[in-house]
């Protein structure tokens, strides 16, 4: 599970900084949480929001969020690896679920999809997006 980790961080913050910030989307630190995902677990893990950027507590937050999303990969059928446990951090659980399943995308998903997709990928046809995505990411966690 540490590899996964290590490669989830590699791709969300490069260096693996715990101040990474992605202007575009407001994604903070290590893991790229978004910040209504970090108030959520904060609370949830009795952290009080205005400390959850601290390193301590970005693992925290990370450790509980891995952990629900691997419970909802499993309840969902869907095989636990690196691609499936980071499809859903980057998607959510809900979003990856829908993704696997060649649900009907709504216009945030597509969005989603689009935003994590390379520049050269993101004019894809809707039609083939969700498997350009699931390409394109199969590809890095191989």
């Amino acid at each position: 599970m540490q590899k996964i980790v290590k490669k989830i961080v590699k791709i969300e913050s490069t260096t693996g900084s715990y101040h990474a910030y992605n202007r575009k989307s407001g994604a903070y630190g290590r893991y790229q949480i978004m910040p209504k995902t970090a108030r959520a677990y904060a609370k949830r893990l009795g952290i009080p929001y205005s400390k959850w950027k601290l390193p301590r507590n970005q693992d925290r937050i990370f450790q509980a969020i891995l952990k629900d999303n691997i419970r909802a990969l499993k309840k969902n059928g869907i095989k636990i690896s690196a691609f499936t446990i980071y499809g859903a951090h980057q998607q959510g659980a809900g979003g990856f679920n829908a993704i696997m399943k060649n649900k009907k995308l709504t216009r945030q998903l597509e969005r989603n999809l689009r935003n994590n997709l390379p520049k050269k990928l993101r004019k894809t046809h809707r039609s083939k997006l969700t498997m350009v995505w699931k390409d394109y990411w199969r590809k890095k966690f191989s």
